[in-house]
């Protein structure tokens, strides 16, 4: 099978990485690929928000299936471009996309379906929204409708804080995805995400893991696109699974095939663990960066196998079977990030780390020459195996510390909330 994966961050190299290993697959197309994806395929300079350009190339390489990869390319609607050639694409339709490329339509969808969410109130005017928020106070959240490449969202903790995102998100500086915005309620308790397939009407749980967004340690600074995660969320228990399953996902699923967009892909749910139960903070209509980074590391199924079945509604009867070991990844990112940031520092020492237990994953790399260096913001992404949160943490660090890149820094805590539970059980 002939495979053209789209996107170029370390989700894809991530997803490139496991589709590799499918007997199924003869060739492997990355566009437009990193310095990482070079290795387990061929990278194409296509211009990915160029849709006919793209399924030109598939028309003329003979592709027999295509995997949408990044955020932006599932809500402009390339999944449903690509299907009208009659070539299978694993990615959402554009209306399904929604979920992800307006918060103001997931909201109305759980109204919709009962699905436990924040109060929230939606607005197309910095007044209204001002308005709102005076009579709401803080701590409360601030989102852009649309997409914002994962900074769209401010958990304020002060009034000044909240008047601030707002003015911002009016302003222009989300462009058009902060022409509306979505202010909810701060929902107190801890976070961990839920990934699920679904084919249009059956679905099948994959797994859970946990992000860590802000950008410094302790949870400080500026919301990321991510700085690191690990899987399985130890907190996520089967009891919170069997309940976000039956509370979230599935009301979900069934709403958006009542109204006659069924939902074709992957879901990806971030929930609040409150002390009244699981509640939908947001979806994501596509793998997480950096989630998939530790998914697919624990992953011992055919990747291609699930993704074609999703896409081509034959999911029933499939089953997804993982790795006993935690998988943790941490993100070395530009110093900058996620500000104004420079690119083309070289990175050396990436070819001493992978083994049986760590694998790097490129996002923003490119080689010039034999030289690697950093062309993004997020740029490596360290990932280790253990049999527990704590060992995957010492070896990602101990790996880290291999690596030699002046411009590059990353937190040190990642996976802190779970080895602080690993320690209290064994003193309990």
């Amino acid at each position: 099978m002939r495979v053209l994966l789209i996107g170029s961050g370390g989700r894809e190299h991530a997803l490139a990485w496991k589709i590799a290993q499918s007997k199924r697959l003869s060739q492997l197309f990355i566009a437009p690929g990193n310095g990482g994806t070079r290795d387990l395929g061929e990278n194409v300079a296509l211009d990915i928000t160029d849709h006919k350009a793209i399924t030109d190339f598939c028309k003329l390489m003979a592709v027999d299936f295509v995997v949408v990869g990044p955020d932006a390319q599932v809500v402009a609607g390339l999944g449903d471009d690509v299907r009208a050639t009659g070539i299978p694409c694993f990615c959402p339709s554009k209306a399904a996309g929604q979920l992800e490329g307006s918060k103001g339509f997931t909201k109305a969808l759980c109204d919709e379906m009962n699905i436990p969410t924040a109060a929230y109130g939606r607005f197309d005017n910095e007044g209204a929204a001002l308005g709102y928020l005076y009579q709401q106070g803080a701590p409360i959240v601030i989102k852009a409708d649309g997409l914002a490449a994962g900074k769209g969202v401010t958990v304020a903790m002060t009034m000044e804080e909240a008047e601030a995102a707002i003015i911002d998100c009016f302003g222009g500086a989300f462009g058009a995805s902060g022409a509306e915005v979505v202010i909810e309620a701060f929902m107190e308790g801890e976070e961990a995400s839920i990934f699920v397939l679904c084919d249009g009407k059956d679905t099948l749980l994959l797994a859970t893991a946990q992000d860590h967004k802000r950008a410094f340690d302790g949870d400080t600074g500026p919301n990321t696109g991510g700085m690191g995660a690990y899987s399985p969320a130890s907190i996520m228990t089967e009891a919170l699974i069997t309940q976000t399953m039956a509370e979230v996902i599935e009301p979900t699923v069934r709403g958006l095939a009542a109204r006659g967009t069924p939902y074709q892909g992957v879901l990806y749910a971030g929930i609040m663990l409150t002390q009244s139960g699981p509640k939908l903070v947001e979806y994501n209509a596509r793998f997480g960066d950096p989630e998939t980074q530790v998914l697919m590391m624990r992953l011992k199924s055919d990747l291609l196998d699930l993704l074609l079945a999703t896409a081509t509604g034959k999911l029933a009867g499939h089953t997804a079977q993982w790795r006993d070991d935690v998988a943790l990844t941490v993100i070395m990112a530009t110093k900058g990030y996620p500000g104004s940031y420079g690119k083309g520092s070289e990175i050396a020492g990436t070819e001493k780390l992978d083994s049986e237990t760590i694998q790097l994953f490129h996002a923003g790399t490119r080689y010039e020459g034999e030289r690697l260096v950093a062309n993004g913001g997020r740029v490596l992404n360290v990932t280790a195996l253990g049999a527990s949160v704590s060992e995957a943490q010492r070896r990602a660090y101990e790996a880290l510390e291999k690596i030699d890149w002046s411009e590059g820094y990353y937190r040190r805590d990642i996976g802190w909330r779970a080895i602080a539970r690993e320690a209290e059980d064994q003193r309990t």
